[in-house]
C-alpha cells in the first residue's frame, strides 16, 4: 500500500523520533520489514539491536535489495537514502507496519487472548463459535496457524506470536478477503517485544497467569505486567461501531483483580469456584464428553479435562460480549473435536490409552495429569513422559517434576529442546524434583535422554487400561539441540512407539545423551 516516509513516521509517538535525514516525502511502495532478507525494492527497512544480532549490520544488504529508506537506533551520518533515528525501533515497528497496511485492525473486530495456559484452545473454541454467527466472517492467528477465511498458513515452529510486520500483513489479508472478525493469540513475549503494537483490540480475554517465562521476564510481576499490556491496548484502541470494549477475566485466577483494575467499557468474568458472570457448575466428565452448566445453559463438549471447562468458559464469555446467541455458542463448543496436540489421543490398536499434550508449564502439566486421572479406571496407571527446555525458566524444571511425582504413577524424564544447555544437567535438576516429592529412581521415575526412546519405554511399561501421556511438545514440529532445529513430532513418536520402535530423528538417538 504505497505511502510516504513522512506518513509512516507520523504513526508513532513523536518523542520516539531522535533525528531525520533526507527526503521524507519519498514514496514507500513495498512492505515495512525487520529482516534484510525480506526487503523489496521501494520498501522500508527497520534496523534494531536484537538479543543475538544487530540489525544495523544488515543495512548494506537492505540497501542492496532496494530499500527506499531506513529506520534505526544508531547515529549513521553517511546514509545514501532517507534515514530516521528513533529511540526504540522494536516498539515502533508494529505501528509502522500497521500504517503501511492501512491500519487493518481498525477494520476488523479483534479478540485478543492471552494467558499462561489455554490460549490456543480458547482461540479455536471461540473461532468455532464466531464463524457460525450470521454476518460474521472470522479469521484467527494462533500457535498452530493463521486462517484468512479458508486459506491457512503456519505461524512457526516455536513462535506463538509472529513478528509485527507479519501480524499486520495477516490482518490486511483478512480485510482484503472480506473478513469481519479476528481471534488473535497474544503471548507475553509478543506483547513485551511490541510484536502486537498497532493492533486495535475490541475484546481482551485472559485465561490465567501462572509460573512461566521467567527466563525472559525479570520477575513474575514483570511477566504479569506483560500480559496486562493487552488490556491497556484495549483501553487505548479506537472504539468501533456497535462493539463495546470488553475485558474477559478468569475470576478464579489470583491476579483477576489486577487485570480488572485496568479500565474497560465493560468487564465480564468467568469461573469455576468464585462468584462470576459465568460460573460453571454441575461439571461432569463422561467417557466421550464433558458437560457443565453456566448462566442457566447446559454446555457439552468433546474436549477433556477441567482445564477445558475454563477454556470453554472464556470462549463463551467473549462470544456473549459480542452478542452471539446461546444456541450458536453451544453448537460451536460441542463441535470442536480436537485441538491439535492438546489432549490428542493416539490409537494404533493398543490395549491402553496414549495421548499427546502441549502442557509445558507446572500448572498446565498439573491440569493435564489431573485430566488423565479422570480418564482412568480404578487400579490403572498414569505414565507421564516430559522434559524441560534449555535456556528457559530454570525453576519450572523442579516444579514440573514435583507435580509428576505427585500425580503420575510412573514418570519418564527426557529431552525437550535442551538448546545449548547440558541435557544431563537438566535431567538431574528434574530428578531432584521427583526425589524431593518422594520419588525413587528406577521405581517411580526414570531418566531416558532420547525422547523417542523415552516414549517407547513408557509404552513398553504400559499395561491394559493404563494411560501414557507425552507432554510438552504437542503440535510442534521440531526440537532444538544446540542451535539446530531437528525434525520432531510427539504424535509421530507415539505412533512409532505403539508400532514397536522408537522414533530416531534426534541427535540423542545417534550420538548419546548429552
Amino acid at each position: 500500500m504505497p505511502t510516504t516516509l513522512n506518513a509512516l513516521l507520523a504513526a508513532f509517538p513523536a518523542d520516539q523520533l531522535v533525528s531525520v535525514r533526507g527526503d521524507l516525502s519519498i514514496e514507500i511502495n513495498a512492505p515495512v520489514v525487520e529482516s534484510s532478507q525480506d526487503v523489496r525494492p521501494g520498501g522500508l527497512f527497520v534496523a534494531r539491536a536484537g538479543a543475538s544480532t544487530d540489525g544495523h549490520h544488515f543495512i548494506p544488504d537492505a540497501l542492496a535489495a532496494g530499500a527506499a529508506a531506513i529506520i534505526g537506533e544508531a547515529e549513521l551520518p553517511d546514509m545514501p537514502v532517507p534515514y530516521a533515528r528513533v529511540k526504540n525501533a522494536q516498539q515502533i515497528l508494529g505501528r509502522l507496519a500497521a500504517a503501511y497496511n492501512g491500519y487493518p485492525s481498525r477494520k476488523l473486530v479483534i479478540i485478543g487472548v492471552t494467558g499462561t495456559d489455554g490460549k490456543t484452545t480458547t482461540c479455536h473454541l471461540l473461532h468455532n463459535i464466531l464463524q457460525r454467527q450470521p454476518g460474521f466472517r472470522v479469521g484467527f492467528i494462533s500457535t498452530l496457524s493463521a486462517d484468512f477465511g479458508g486459506e491457512a498458513a503456519p505461524t512457526g515452529l516455536h513462535v506463538t506470536t509472529p513478528g509485527a510486520p507479519q501480524v499486520h500483513e495477516y490482518l490486511k489479508r483478512m480485510v482484503d478477503a472480506g473478513l469481519t472478525h479476528c481471534v488473535l493469540e497474544m503471548t507475553s513475549h509478543g506483547l513485551a517485544q511490541g510484536r502486537l503494537n498497532g493492533v486495535d483490540i475490541d475484546v481482551a480475554v485472559l485465561t490465567n497467569v501462572t509460573h512461566e517465562h521467567l527466563d525472559f521476564h525479570d520477575s513474575w510481576e514483570d511477566y504479569r505486567a506483560a500480559k496486562a499490556i493487552m488490556f491497556r491496548m484495549l483501553a487505548e484502541s479506537q472504539r468501533k461501531p456497535k462493539v463495546r470494549k470488553t475485558a474477559v477475566i478468569n475470576a478464579d485466577d489470583p491476579s483477576s483483580d489486577y487485570f480488572a483494575a485496568i479500565p474497560a467499557e465493560q468487564t465480564m468474568t468467568y469461573s469455576v469456584q468464585k462468584s462470576s458472570d459465568f460460573r460453571a457448575t454441575e461439571i461432569a466428565h463422561g467417557p466421550s464428553a464433558t458437560s457443565f452448566a453456566a448462566a442457566g445453559q447446559q454446555i457439552e463438549m468433546k474436549l477433556r479435562g477441567d482445564f477445558n471447562v475454563f477454556n470453554a468458559l472464556a470462549a463463551l464469555c467473549a462470544a456473549r460480549a459480542l452478542g452471539v446467541a446461546w444456541d450458536i455458542i453451544r453448537q460451536g463448543i460441542s463441535e470442536v473435536l480436537l485441538v491439535s496436540g492438546r489432549m490428542e489421543l493416539i490409537d494404533e490398536g493398543q490395549d491402553f490409552m496414549a495421548m499427546v499434550d502441549f502442557a509445558h508449564t507446572p500448572n498446565a502439566l498439573r491440569r493435564a495429569l489431573e485430566a488423565g486421572r479422570q480418564m482412568l479406571r480404578p487400579g490403572k496407571r498414569l505414565i507421564a513422559v516430559f522434559g524441560s527446555a534449555g535456556l528457559r525458566d530454570v525453576a519450572k524444571r523442579r516444579l514440573m517434576a514435583e507435580t509428576a511425582a505427585e500425580l503420575a504413577d510412573m514418570t519418564v524424564l527426557t529431552a525437550e529442546d535442551p538448546r545449548t544447555e547440558s541435557l544431563h544437567d537438566i535431567l538431574e535438576m528434574m530428578a531432584a524434583g521427583c526425589i524431593a516429592q518422594g520419588g525413587v529412581e528406577g521405581e517411580t521415575f526414570v531418566l531416558v535422554p532420547d525422547r523417542g526412546e523415552a516414549i517407547y519405554h513408557a509404552c513398553q511399561l504400559a499395561q491394559p487400561g493404563d494411560l501414557v501421556m507425552a507432554c510438552g511438545k504437542g503440535h510442534e514440529q521440531s526440537m532444538c539441540f544446540g542451535e539446530t532445529e531437528h525434525p520432531w513430532d510427539d504424535r509421530e513418536a507415539m505412533r512409532a512407539a505403539l508400532r514397536g520402535a522408537p522414533l530416531a530423528t534426534l541427535p540423542t538417538a545417534r550420538m548419546g545423551s548429552d
